[in-house]
């Protein structure tokens, strides 16, 4: 039984293709240039992997991995942060990097009852390197949503296997967005939702670097594009004012600028920013984490060391405003991707989800102008 399940799931990632995105609707947004992908692949050595279990007609769930780099990640810590907008939510290892400011696994998101079993294949990833063989701690990363409305989530269908595929499998290059990963049985804004990405490119004349965004979107508000009310033009809103059902939102956030661990929580919080400019609001019952990480080559922290110092090059202060310009536009756009990849979707006990109609919001950026009338 776990050969097919494992042969559908390679089948779901492997034969995965491209939807439409943002730009190819001739939607922009903000004024920064985006990378070759626009992915938070775009940030140098970072990879993703997917794995996606959509089996009969109530699994509908899956993971993601994000590697900041595909060296020996333990013995190569890179510096990190993590910022809660929200924390109605259950990220693995929030402490550690808020202690010591910096990630020792892969990133994983799943589903919410999903994250200790995903947290068990990270520390298996982990020991099996030859080069850990003296490792007996082991702070695994692990964001989730809660995908109980289209997936059988009592049912815990995720296992090892799932996880470390994903790791496996990472690549470089473009990301599968949409109905995949964690994003499989994922709601935003009432509409199906999933994994988007995006990224951005600082100018040269301020360092040239790469920030990307990875999210996971789960959650609810009051939805706009480009500052265009979508929802209220839809008339798909909640008047009760009750949103903690649409759930949460996992950011992941990667950049190759030479940043402390203070200037990446700093980053992180501007992430959030792009989240609200798309009409969320952090409901009472939504997860919304940051996890911001730096890919510097020259600041990877070494597990151990026979010098007393870490030696390293970062951004001062006064040069971080380009990149919180980035992670916001990026976030922003991920977020827009994740909806538009999307597609409508039945799951558990016959539930559905429609797609967001996207002749609709194209009629509705025409009318407020928001869109060349040739598009």
């Amino acid at each position: 039984m776990n050969k097919i399940l494992l042969l559908i799931i390679f089948i779901t990632v492997n034969t995965y293709s491209q939807n439409k995105r943002l730009r190819d609707y001739g939607i922009e947004v903000g004024v920064l240039k985006t990378g070759i992908n626009n992915a938070i692949t775009d940030v140098k050595d970072v990879t993703v992997g997917h794995t996606t279990l959509i089996i009969g007609d109530s699994i509908r769930t899956g993971v993601t991995a994000i590697l900041p780099h595909s060296g020996n990640l333990f013995q190569q810590k890179s510096p990190a942060a993590i910022y809660l907008g929200n924390g109605f939510g259950k990220l693995a290892g929030y402490s550690q990097v808020k202690e010591l400011g910096n990630i020792e696994t892969p990133i994983i998101l799943t589903n919410t009852l999903s994250v200790p079993v995903a947290s068990n294949a990270l520390i298996t990833y982990t020991l099996e390197n030859e080069e850990n063989q003296n490792v007996h701690s082991v702070n695994s990363i692990v964001g989730e949503t809660n995908d109980g409305y289209l997936n059988d989530i009592r049912g815990r269908h995720i296992r090892e296997e799932h996880v470390l595929s994903a790791i496996k499998n990472s690549k470089t290059g473009k990301v599968a967005e949409g109905n995949v990963g964690a994003g499989t049985g994922t709601i935003c804004f009432q509409y199906k939702g999933g994994i988007g990405t995006s990224s951005r490119i600082i100018p040269e004349s301020f360092g040239g670097y790469t920030v990307g965004v990875l999210v996971q979107t789960n959650f609810g508000g009051v939805f706009e594009l480009n500052g265009v009310p979508i929802a209220k033009e839809l008339d798909n809103y909640s008047r009760n004012f009750t949103y903690d059902v649409d759930g949460s939102c996992m950011i992941v956030v990667m950049t190759d600028a030479p940043l402390n661990a203070r200037n990446l929580e700093r980053l992180a919080k501007r992430a959030i920013m792009g989240l609200a400019k798309t009409g969320g609001i952090a409901s009472n019952g939504s997860g919304d984490y940051v996890i911001a990480v730096s890919t510097a080559k020259d600041n990877l922290i070494p597990y151990q060391s026979s010098s007393l110092f870490n030696e390293k090059k970062e951004l001062r202060n006064s040069a971080i405003s380009p990149l919180f310009l980035g992670v916001i536009e990026a976030t922003e756009e991920a977020i827009l991707n994740s909806l538009l990849a999307a597609k409508s979707m039945t799951g558990r006990n016959g539930h559905e989800i429609k797609s967001l109609p996207i002749e609709k919001v194209l009629e509705i950026l025409k009318k407020y102008n928001k869109l060349d009338s040739n598009e």
